[in-house]
């Protein structure tokens, strides 16, 4: 049996009815500095407040925010997985109200270093996750890097985080720009849903989508919708400073209410997704060529 064929087989086998697959969702942003791991890390807060299990992939390599943001130091990372022999349940460190995150340190890079053998050796155990959680959030790097991207072409769902400031702006379509390019990017196959952040109120939010999306849809032809806007608030601020999700630590603060909102709607959508590929799909896209 080649690699190929033994990767249909551990996505098959993740597909059957009693064991349903994980929801990946992929939060991403042009430029650095526009609140990216604070949603991902907020949007799982809700989603856990909504029943549901929640572990987040850290894929912003050499950094650490999701971490710092949940005030704790993680034992292990993906690395540990890939070259130390440690399973998928080792790796997790659970951070507040039981959501899980995992380091994903040099890990990610090294994936397209590793032997194709190797490669569904983890493939195998990173598909555990998805009886493990119900989402899975990636918080992937700022930019266009083919990291970045390599991660937005396998996810079917992807949220472009900006951000009001001019170069925010311009990154987000540069960003859509190029990953409309990407070779193995498929719209049918991948949502593009937008969340404004560090914004005065609603309506900036709304203005900001609206400017993005006419020249989106005039010279890219990539529809993307709007999750709504995530206000600039001083008690978000507080909680980043003490290492805590403004959700936990400010639940009725205007930003806490606006994730609850932006949660509420993508968990309203979850019936009509369908790419819910699951995780061993998901990291099987992202490697495929090396099998």
């Amino acid at each position: 049996m080649d690699q190929a064929t033994q990767l249909r087989r551990i996505i098959k086998e993740q597909a059957t009815p009693h064991r349903p697959l994980a929801r990946v969702i992929t939060v991403t942003s042009g430029k650095g500095g526009v609140g990216k791991s604070n949603i991902a890390i907020n949007l799982a807060i809700q989603f856990r407040r909504m029943g549901q299990r929640v572990i987040i992939l850290d894929a912003d390599i050499g950094l650490a925010n999701i971490e710092i943001m949940f005030g704790a130091i993680p034992k292990h990372n993906l690395s540990d997985l890939i070259y130390q022999g440690k399973n998928i349940r080792e790796i997790i460190t659970w951070g507040p109200m039981d959501v899980g995150f995992i380091s994903g340190g040099s890990g990610i890079a090294g994936l397209s270093n590793l032997s194709r053998e190797y490669l569904i050796y983890i493939i195998q155990n990173l598909a555990e996750l998805d009886a493990l959680a119900d989402v899975v959030i990636i918080d992937t790097g700022a930019g266009i890097s083919n990291a970045v991207l390599e991660f937005l072409v396998a996810s079917g769902e992807v949220i472009l985080v900006t951000s009001p400031e001019p170069t925010s702006i311009t990154d987000s379509y540069s960003l859509l720009k190029t990953l409309l390019r990407h070779p193995r990017y498929e719209p049918s196959a991948t949502v593009v849903k937008m969340i404004a952040n560090m914004v005065e109120n609603s309506n900036e939010g709304q203005i900001l989508h609206n400017k993005l999306n006419a020249v989106v849809s005039r010279y890219l032809k990539l529809p993307f919708t709007y999750l709504g806007a995530i206000p600039r608030d001083e008690k978000l601020s507080q909680a980043v400073m003490q290492q805590m999700p403004v959700s936990i630590k400010e639940p009725t603060a205007k930003s806490s209410l606006a994730f609850t909102e932006i949660a509420g709607k993508l968990m309203d959508n979850e019936e009509l997704l369908i790419n819910k590929r699951g995780i061993a799909a998901f990291f099987s896209h992202i490697v495929r060529n090396r099998v």
